[in-house]
């Protein structure tokens, strides 16, 4: 009984480890938790890193982010324009890869940023998704740094 309630307060301890020793045993009992991956489809998706460099929003501007849908199409926002595109149907499990993207032509202080990231989206054909981080690959091994790093975003 009483490792059962050492346990659920581990759980309810938001995922920390917790460790005991049993009466005569050396070794520490650990129970971790971990968090279970982000679904792609139907999430928010923010962009946090384009080429392993950390991306910065200007106060004027939208938070980047990407959204797949359950339909097969993508949806999200560069920073200033919006954009869509439909999925090309993977294979594989693992591949991603995205139709031509239509947008819209806004004109804003991180442009620069919003065109590396519809490159970044483009040049994707695989993807890894870690808990609550997506990364977007180029090469179907998914070696190297990512493209792009995004997180899950949950709306309450």
């Amino acid at each position: 009984m009483r490792s059962v309630l050492i346990l659920l307060a581990c759980l309810v301890l938001g995922g920390t480890a917790c460790q005991r020793t049993e009466r005569g045993a050396s070794k520490p009992l650990v129970v971790a938790y971990t968090m279970p991956a982000a679904p792609l489809r139907e999430t928010r998706w923010v962009l946090r890193q384009l080429a392993g460099q950390p991306v910065a929003t200007a106060p004027t501007s939208q938070e980047p982010f990407l959204r797949i849908t359950d339909a097969g199409t993508t949806e999200g926002q560069g920073s200033c324009n919006h954009f869509r595109a439909a999925l090309k149907p993977a294979i594989n499990d693992g591949e991603l890869q995205f139709g031509p993207l239509a947008s819209t032509r806004l004109t804003c202080p991180t442009l620069a940023t919003e065109q590396k990231f519809t490159q970044a989206l483009g040049a994707t054909r695989t993807y890894r998704i870690s808990g609550d981080t997506l990364r977007l690959y180029a090469n179907s091994e998914r070696v190297g740094p990512p493209l792009a790093k995004l997180v899950a975003v949950y709306l309450r």
